[in-house]
């Protein structure tokens, strides 16, 4: 079904592997090619580096790189795109470091607080101060329910050869030519302000398709297959993901986003393919014929690694909590699903921090069945044309009953045709609920499930909590990914797991898409190259600017306020999403549930030491000594350095503040917030053994917390509540060291460890001395 290769392989003609061609003479290459048939080789050597230029991602990333230098990139992108959790705080940010208009286009979509449900008026406001920010500095703004913010990209803004820079982790448009990026928040303020966005050269890892799906095999099993491959052996973190081979002309462009979208759960760094006449099919419809280009690899191509898929081997899947990688095909699941459930569960509660709360799914055996509880379709994964038209192909007029589904189209377009062909007719005849284009079940803003219940949905994530249970309320409930197809089949038998592949009914031929503009344009502002300089930005009250944050000290002296040993951390964890989203215009508020649902006494203990901090700050701005301090600062001097001068001295000179330690922390989503809330609280630092993404690494400098990393040997040296005091760290960053000797302090005394400051560029460095990003700019 999938096959990995982790080494270097050579591709020849984009269809014949090869993995020892180095050792391989030019007339044993051609002979193999002349035996499929396809064109030799020009006579001359196989040059690995040459090699590597051939690639789909090669061409892009340096066509978008803006110095001679191509293995340390500058990268700048020809559009960005925000929705409404996170363009306030990006468009203050680079509006407080002198931006004065938007230098690209800038889409400003509102799909994750459009329910307005929670806080009063604060998510409107929000939707108020978008759209006077994209009229003051000459941006895009989709309203609520129009479109979720993928989808609306894909229709509308990428484009052969393009980047775009999403602050959503799930920016992918890979399938339509564009290399597309997650990142938080700060990344995109850079390239408000003209600045770049830097990283190294990475990697790129071939996905070579070949077959075909059969009938009843959808886009998220064969996500949820390559996920399961690749996310717990790191096969592709950080690195980009180019689909070729012959099988990518055997799927539909819808069927490629919904792969594609879900490339972001095996942790790389983005997703290319090979574009073909579907491509260019798809732009002609959506009226934007001049965005295709063909991009394919070059006769010779070198990749750092391959992953092989026979389409034709990918069964229907189910990725049970709380990971998409915890995966299964559906027959081997019913086949064994009581000691499949049982592992699970064990798994499952070792991630689930409060004790109080039973986590089991045996119970929803029903004969030796899975029978679950509620059924979603919906987001940039699930909510596409060709999704729901299976799922009313499958379904028919067939009465749902008690079984609860939920359907939510990705766009109105997308909405309007699937009322043209009748799918949407027959759906609510059969008792679907048909939402509008909204991201809420992927992170738990909507269709919550209850207490205990099992949701299947083809969405995103299936993370603990992220479907909005609140732990601290005594609530569990959690979610199964599927394929819309397997999702219909399912509540076809009332709820009852079974694959599309079992159900008799075949499907019909997918109606032709037709894409309607006017949607779009009676509705939609389009800004960009038309600012208005005079207009004001419009801020309700829940809208709070960043509180002040001071630059990187001297020394620190660090407050573990938690310790998280599980083998992954996701952003999910670091702040939840659900209801809390709303609040992420005001950082204070937001801050108050930062680790809530894996850690609910982090909050007080960073708060503890930030109160210290600020007295400290307090007192040295008015010249005088700091007092009530000696304890704290005594274990950090030699016994004949302990006059009352030296302990004001260090006093002075060391800042005081929190720091999270977290084995792999992380994974998921692209929210600045995981970092800023820290920062918010006082914190310092990280600790880890490694970061899950690059993109929450980049969270942590550009809020100014330092992204240490540590042996694996030492990771039981942390323990909550006690010190690390981290002497001439400022030197240390400033001087572009890559690691500084640290010490553990707590009752049995003082311990040294070494902490690492891996692979920092210069610009990092100086947002860490900095305190922040903000800081950095107002320099």
């Amino acid at each position: 079904m999938i096959e990995l290769l982790d080494k270097g392989v050579y591709l020849l003609q984009g269809q014949v592997i090869l993995e020892d061609a180095d050792k391989l003479s030019l007339e044993e290459v051609n002979n193999r090619l002349k035996h499929e048939g396809l064109e030799p080789l020009p006579a001359g050597r196989i040059e690995r580096e040459q090699a590597r230029a051939g690639t789909i991602a090669y061409t892009i990333l340096t066509d978008h790189n803006t110095i001679d230098d191509k293995q340390n990139l500058k990268i700048k992108f020809d559009a960005m795109a925000s929705h409404d959790i996170t363009y306030v705080g990006i468009t203050q940010t680079a509006s407080a470091s002198g931006m004065k208009e938007f230098p690209v286009p800038y889409i400003l979509t509102n799909c994750h607080n459009s329910l307005c449900a929670v806080g009063g008026t604060i998510n409107e406001d929000d939707h108020v101060f978008g759209l006077s920010a994209a009229r003051k500095y000459g941006g895009i703004f989709v309203p609520a329910h129009q479109a979720v913010i993928h989808q609306y990209v894909r229709e509308m803004m990428a484009g052969c050869g393009k980047m775009i820079l999403g602050s959503d982790s799930h920016t992918r448009y890979g399938a339509l030519g564009t290399i597309a990026i997650g990142e938080g928040g700060g990344e995109l303020a850079k390239q408000l302000v003209e600045r770049t966005y830097d990283i190294a050269y990475p990697d790129v890892v071939a996905v070579y398709l070949e077959g075909s799906p059969v009938p009843g095999v959808g886009p998220q099993d064969v996500a949820i297959a390559i996920i399961k491959a690749v996310f717990k052996n790191g096969f592709v973190k950080n690195k980009v993901m180019e689909f070729v081979g012959p099988g990518v002309s055997n799927l539909t462009v819808d069927y490629r986003n919904g792969i594609d979208v879900m490339t972001t759960e095996t942790t790389c760094l983005t997703s290319i393919w090979r574009t073909d006449e579907q491509v260019e099919e798809y732009f002609k419809i959506h009226g934007r014929s001049e965005a295709y280009r063909r991009l394919d690899t070059k006769a010779v191509t070198y990749y750092d690694g391959l992953i092989k898929v026979d389409l034709s081997r990918i069964l229907p899947m189910i990725a049970l909590p709380f990971h998409p990688s915890n995966a299964w095909t559906i027959a081997e699941f019913n086949e064994n699903s009581l000691a499949i459930l049982q592992q699970v569960e064990e798994e499952g509660r070792k991630q689930i921090s409060n004790p109080n709360i039973k986590f089991k799914l045996t119970d929803k055996l029903v004969n030796g069945r899975l029978k679950v509880d509620q059924a979603v379709v919906a987001g940039c994964a699930g909510g596409t044309y060709e999704n729901i038209v299976a799922v009313a192909q499958i379904l028919g007029e067939k009465a749902l009953g008690d079984f609860s589904l939920s359907v939510y189209p990705s766009s109105q377009p997308v909405f309007f045709e699937l009322m043209n062909n009748r799918s949407i007719e027959k759906l609510t005849i059969a008792g679907a609920s048909i939402r509008s284009a909204f991201c809420g079940p992927c992170f738990g803003a909507g269709d919550v499930p209850a207490n205990n219940a099992l949701s299947i949905r083809h969405a995103t994530r299936n993370f603990v909590n992220r479907e909005g249970s609140k732990p601290d309320n005594g609530q569990l409930s959690s979610v199964a990914l599927m394929d819309a197809r397997s999702i219909a089949a399912t509540a076809l038998h009332d709820g009852v797991l079974t694959a599309a592949t079992d159900v008799e009914k075949l499907l019909s031929p997918t109606p032709a898409y037709k894409f309607n503009q006017e949607i779009y344009k009676n509705r939609v502002y389009q800004g960009f190259g038309t600012p208005h300089p005079e207009e004001e930005l419009v801020f309700g009250p829940g809208i709070i600017p960043w509180p002040k944050m001071r630059e990187l000290t001297e020394n620190l002296l660090l407050k573990v306020a938690t310790v998280i040993h599980d083998p992954v951390t996701t952003t999910d964890e670091l702040i939840p999403s659900g209801e809390t989203s709303s609040y992420r215009s005001n950082p204070m508020r937001l801050a108050e549930f930062t680790l809530s649902r894996k850690d609910p006494s982090y909050v007080g203990r960073a708060k503890e030491i930030q109160e210290i901090e600020l007295k400290r700050q307090a007192f040295l701005a008015v010249g005088k000594n700091v007092k009530g301090m000696d304890e704290l600062f005594l274990p950090l001097l030699e016994k004949g350095q302990r006059t009352p001068e030296d302990i004001q001295q260090l006093i002075s000179k060391t800042g005081l503040g929190s720091v999270v330690f977290a084995i792999k922390p992380g994974d998921g989503s692209a929210r600045e917030q995981a970092a800023s809330c820290q920062k918010v609280l006082g914190g310092d630092a990280n600790v880890a053994i490694e970061y899950a993404t690059k993109r929450y690494r980049s969270n942590l400098i550009n809020w100014g917390l330092v992204p240490f990393t540590i042996n694996e040997s030492d990771k039981s040296k942390f323990a909550i509540d006690d010190y690390l005091y981290i002497p001439g760290i400022r030197e240390a960053v400033k001087n572009g060291a890559d690691k500084v000797q640290a010490y553990i302090i707590n009752s049995g005394g003082k311990a040294p460890i070494e902490l690492k400051l891996e692979g920092l560029s210069q610009d990092e460095r100086d947002i860490i001395l900095a305190g922040c990003l903000i800081n950095y700019y107002a320099e």
